[in-house]
């Protein structure tokens, strides 16, 4: 009876599931034609501070596309791809290639 409980309050939580394949190809599709990924390397990675600050940027820029208005899933997707690919933030460190 516990675990059944239990699996019923974190079912829901499994639907937000961030999904960083998602927000890599709206970013490249959307983002990439106006400046290319090394800016996150080179002029936003001292501004972004942790995944709030990354998330008040994407929210900041996303509507600067023009092309389309985002839903809130598919910016945290793209959030979660830009700190999978760029930043980090409560991962381990990218082993050097």
């Amino acid at each position: 009876m516990r675990a059944a409980s239990l699996l019923a309050l974190l079912l829901p939580l499994c639907a937000f599931a961030q999904d960083a394949e998602r927000g890599r190809a709206l970013y490249q599709t959307y983002c990439g034609g106006c400046h290319y990924e090394r800016i996150h390397d080179e002029r936003l990675r001292p501004a972004v501070r942790d995944l709030a600050d990354l998330r008040d940027m994407v929210a900041q820029w996303a509507p600067h596309t023009k092309q389309r208005v985002y839903t809130l899933e598919e910016l945290e997707d793209m959030v979660q791809y830009l700190n999978e690919s760029h930043y980090r933030f409560g991962l381990p460190a990218k082993k050097k290639q």
